[in-house]
């Protein structure tokens, strides 16, 4: 009789003996890249652990610490498990759960793409825009988005408005106005599974896709005005820096690319298993990329 983990969030089970099958040990870090090859994790990547399922983080400045969304157990498990960890910068855990430490007027199920704005940590939630205080960590309000199937990335802008990427199965951006007016930004083509979403220092709206390695960037009526393109398909994961450096985190294929304004992608970083959706810490001066069912932060200081 051995022990073994039944999927990404099960609990701990007990399975009989299995036969014609050799033993086989697990490998350390690493991913399979766009070309089909095996790549280990880069020598400046460092990977901390003690998450459920992180999608997405955010960076508070002030309090000098990272904010890490946790899908917690799986919903069919356990419903409204979902939680934010404050983590500290050098990857050590500062409060496990911090939103999440009860569930008394708390519905958070399954967080995945997050922003921080004036104050407030927003994140999307099973069709919903959910918000928090981000000093107490208290609810303050959801707003449902009419139309939504799989709500993935969020990003806010100067003057409060939400934008929030519909994955699947249509590929669409919709944006949440501050009286909460919810509309379609953009739909269908370039958007090709939409991922990540950003805001660029004129205020316009960057977003990835996960289909192919395109970097849209949409004015605020929804123009597309820039194409751009990662090193690798697959995205998920989008830092703009005030320089107009664009950094991208490949989801499928575990690599990091850096695109400076008019140049072509580099890849600085490769071999990060689910490297999802990531922040930008500005004290330290690194990325940070939470790594979904792998259940830990990957941690790249920049130059």
């Amino acid at each position: 009789m051995r022990l073994l983990y039944v999927g990404a969030a099960a609990s701990l089970a007990i399975a009989a003996p299995v036969f014609g099958q050799g033993f086989q040990a697990g490998t350390p870090l690493g991913a399979i890249n766009e070309a089909g090859e095996a790549t280990a994790i880069s020598s400046n990547v460092r990977v901390f652990g003690s998450f459920r399922f992180a999608e997405s983080c955010t960076f508070d400045p002030e309090r000098n610490l990272i904010l890490a969304m946790n899908a917690g157990m799986s919903q069919d498990t356990v419903e409204n498990d979902g939680y934010v960890s404050l983590i500290n910068p050098d990857g050590t855990v500062h409060t496990t759960k911090w939103i999440g430490a009860t569930r008394d007027g708390l519905t958070l199920n399954h967080p995945l793409g997050s922003a921080i704005a004036d104050g407030v940590l927003y994140t999307v939630d099973m069709g919903k825009v959910r918000m928090f205080d981000l000093a107490s960590g208290e609810p303050k309000g959801e707003i449902a988005v009419p139309g939504a199937t799989f709500l993935n990335g969020i990003a806010v802008s100067a003057d409060g408005t939400i934008y929030a990427s519909n994955t699947f199965p249509d590929a669409r951006i919709f944006s949440i106005s501050p009286d909460g007016t919810t509309s379609i930004f953009v739909e269908g083509a370039p958007l090709a599974a939409p991922n990540g979403v950003a805001i660029d220092q004129e205020g316009n709206v960057v977003v990835v896709n996960i289909e192919d390695n395109a970097v849209l960037t949409f004015n605020p009526n929804g123009e597309l005005i820039r194409t751009e393109h990662a090193a690798e398909a697959g995205n998920d994961g989008l830092v703009i820096m005030e320089d107009g450096t664009k950094y991208v985190s490949s989801v499928r294929f575990g690599s990091v690319s850096r695109i400076r304004p008019g140049a072509a992608a580099e890849v600085i970083a490769v071999g990060i298993p689910s490297a999802a959706s990531m922040c930008y810490d500005s004290v330290q001066n690194q990325l940070v990329i939470p790594m979904n069912n792998h259940n830990a932060l990957a941690f790249i200081p920049l130059d």
